[in-house]
């Protein structure tokens, strides 16, 4: 039996949150059909949300299926609410009902507005606001009977938007999981009581493709994603939460590299790229390395240390292959060696390589100056790349212990080797294993003693194989990219696409320019791209730049002690970001906790109403090892999923980021974070009543307003020279000339 959607259903249907894409909201009760008597209680919530995204050619398949189950005592009838997506072409909704397929009726982003207005204004609930730009594709759902599960299939077709040499593929979801409830609890709900809940809801996003040469690895700058192949299918999911994915398959050239180029740019100060080359999909003769381990067996490394340095050193060697060389090198009081210098990476040698390692003991000092004289002392020739991998656990008592001279030694004597260390536990000297990492163009991780330090070494060691082009650089014509990160020379690897973040000065077509040494000889790549004027979207890319900065200002105040221009940077930074940084902190009202003085908060014993909680980086036990790590996953962070990672403290349930602003729940007001800058006081403020006139005239004026709103009746957001407060008492009315004022300062 196939059910049309009335025109009555559309302009009363009540929704709460727009859990996910689609959501179910509950019938509204008529005369018709009287409602049951009260309690009446509304219990369903979504239990999965699965999105597979299918690419053929440039046309994108998306089908979203998402499952709702009716945990509420009673019978619950309820519409279907799916708002589609931009330039979406809607092929078909299914929604299995008994095994029946039920109709849905579209309607156009101007008609669709009206609905999600008057939906809010009725409900006064914010639920649908961030909507407010698309379509809508509606269907009853009738009736869900308790404990019923109901699966929602939509599909849709879009063709992958193309940003220069990459195809983008977008899906966007909308907050957490909610329990609806019926149109009668808004008085309840009117005092703070909105009954909402964590489901445990599923969810997923995967995006298949035919395997192509002319297809690059994905590469998301919101997700981390795992990627596997398999019938000729390359598959990549999004792995956490799935809202607001980005993910761009780079087009492969035969002898020219793919670039790419996203943008965010809101004023003239506030420009920012992430830029982004695949090499050639050319075979290329690669780089044949000569790789030097060093390895701390001080006494301290005993135990599962030094067993998962063992592991760490096999996993590095299997990564060579005929073309490489190698070293290992051992120390504690003395340093030991397994031979003079490099020895070609044959079949006998690695197996006896394994067994030298499987000999290491642990005891004695630490002597880290005398290992790394070893391990730069053999210098290797042109056409060959010098890496350094060293791991130690301790701070140097052993030689020269003093880091400045450690490091001035290192720097007169390493030639063109590439140093990456690993600090292993709180008692390493963490400046100066960043400072030797980040002088010698490699990377510094840091390890704590819960965490593997095998894994730690196998991912640097494996990202390390078959370089193709080294001492890379990038410079633009037509624009001024400004504080570019990483900077200086970059090796790229084969595999591994090259990401840039800058600021950029100037608009208009450019000429990007590649330039490296390979080893048939200097390669240079040139890209003609468009830097906008303005461009709202890509809110990641500040927030990824603003992450890396960060990351290599810390590091550079460690190494040379900072200034008071340094310090005002990273506290801006943090502030403008709403990264936790040392310099700035959040402040999360919690329960039963009491300010002390001189700025510390306290937590009473027992909980309760009125506590004040303080989400700080870096965590305080080791300091400058706790400081060192943080910065050292802010600077290697290529993903939203990384730049949260490196924000220590953060609390899901008290914060929400939108783009690249972080809202924190203060006194039960969501409050944008920049409100904890200095020139904050000195911005004016609109306030403006929930749901009303003016309300809906900002939404129509700024668009930037919409998901914020969207955290619900209590809001501050901050704009360039104006903030609004979303507030019950403020002005219900503003004039078109005062709208247009504060869109101007927005």
């Amino acid at each position: 039996m196939r059910r049309t959607l009335s025109a009555l259903s559309i302009v009363i249907a009540l929704p709460l949150t727009l859990s996910a894409q689609g959501t179910i909201i509950p019938r509204p009760c008529l005369p018709i059909r009287p409602c049951p008597p009260p309690p009446m209680q509304w219990g369903v919530v979504r239990t999965a949300s699965h999105v597979s995204v299918r690419m053929d050619d440039r046309v994108l398949h998306y089908e979203v299926e998402e499952q709702f189950t009716n945990r509420g005592p009673g019978l619950a009838e309820a519409d279907y609410v799916f708002p589609l997506p931009a330039d979406a072409a809607f092929q078909d909704l299914k929604l299995s009902i008994d095994g029946e397929l039920v109709a849905g009726e579209t309607m156009n982003a101007d008609k669709a507005r009206g609905i999600y207005e008057d939906i809010v204004r009725r409900q006064r609930d914010p639920a649908l606001v961030q909507w407010m730009g698309q379509g809508m594709l509606r269907a009853r759902i009738f009736p869900i009977r308790a404990g019923e599960v109901k699966r929602v299939v939509v599909r849709f077709d879009a063709v992958a938007r193309r940003e220069g040499d990459a195809l983008r593929i977008d899906y966007r979801r909308a907050g957490s999981n909610t329990a609806m409830r019926d149109e009668r609890n808004s008085d309840r709900e009117g005092r703070g009581e909105r009954g909402t809940q964590n489901n445990g809801e599923d969810e997923t996003f995967v995006l298949s493709f035919a395997e192509n040469a002319a297809l690059g690895t994905p590469y998301s700058p919101t997700h981390r994603l795992t990627r596997r192949v398999s019938s000729g299918r390359v598959t990549v999911e999004a792995d956490g939460n799935t809202r607001d994915v980005t993910v761009l398959v780079p087009l492969r050239r035969t002898n020219e590299a793919a670039v790419s180029v996203l943008a965010h740019a809101t004023s003239d100060s506030e420009k920012f790229a992430l830029i982004t080359l695949t090499p050639p999909s050319r075979a290329t003769r690669h780089t044949p390395r000569d790789v030097t381990l060093v390895l701390d067996v001080s006494g301290s490394m005993s135990g599962r240390k030094l067993a998962q340095a063992k592991a760490a050193g096999r996993q590095t060697l299997a990564t060579l292959d005929a073309a490489d060389r190698f070293r290992i090198i051992d120390f504690s009081t003395d340093v030991r060696s397994f031979r003079d210098s490099f020895v070609a990476a044959s079949a006998a040698n690695i197996a006896a390589a394994q067994r030298y390692l499987d000999s290491l003991d642990a005891q004695g000092s630490t002597n880290i100056s005398g290992a790394l004289d070893e391990a730069l002392r053999v210098h290797s020739p042109e056409n060959r790349l010098p890496l350094v991998l060293f791991l130690t656990d301790g701070a140097p008592t052993v030689g020269e212990t003093q880091p400045d001279a450690i490091a001035a030694m290192a720097a007169r004597e390493r030639g063109r080797a590439r140093v990456f260390t690993f600090g292993v536990g709180a008692d390493v000297n963490a400046a100066l294993v960043e400072r030797l990492a980040l002088e010698a163009h490699g990377t510094a991780t840091f390890v704590r003693p819960d965490e593997d330090v095998e894994r730690a070494v196998g991912v640097v060691a494996s990202r390390l194989t078959d370089p193709i082009v080294t001492d890379l650089r990038l410079r633009a014509d037509g624009v001024r990219l400004d504080r570019m990160l990483p900077n200086g020379g970059i090796d790229l690897f084969a595999g591994q696409d090259l990401v840039v973040l800058a600021r950029y000065a100037g608009d208009g077509a450019a000429t990007l320019r590649f330039s490296g040494q390979a080893p048939d000889g200097p390669v240079e790549w040139t890209e003609r791209v468009s830097f906008p004027d303005r461009e709202r979207g890509n809110a990641f890319v500040p927030r990824l730049w603003a992450t890396q900065r960060i990351g290599w200002l810390t590091a550079e105040k460690r190494r040379g002690g900072g200034s008071s221009e340094m310090d005002d940077e990273i506290r801006a930074l943090g502030e403008r970001y709403a990264i936790p940084t040392e310099f700035t902190s959040y402040l999360v009202q919690e329960p039963n906790s009491v300010a002390m003085g001189n700025g510390v908060l306290q937590s009473q014993v027992g909980g309760g109403a009125g506590s004040v909680r303080r989400i700080m980086a870096p965590a305080p036990a080791a300091p400058e090892f706790a400081a060192a790590k943080a910065a050292s996953v802010q600077r290697d962070a290529r993903s939203l999923a990384d730049a949260d990672g490196a924000s220590v403290g953060m609390d899901a349930a008290s914060t929400r980021r939108i783009g690249a602003r972080l809202f924190v729940l203060r006194d039960s007001v969501w409050t944008d974070a920049r409100s904890d800058a200095p020139t904050a006081a000195r911005i004016r403020r609109v306030r403006v009543r929930p749901y009303s006139a003016a309300y809906f005239a900002l939404l129509q004026a700024i668009p930037d307003l919409a998901e914020p709103f969207g955290l619900g009746d209590r809001v501050v957001v901050f704009g360039r020279n104006v903030a609004v407060e979303v507030t019950a008492d403020g002005d219900a009315q503003l004039g078109d000339a005062k709208v247009a004022a504060i869109a101007a300062d927005w």
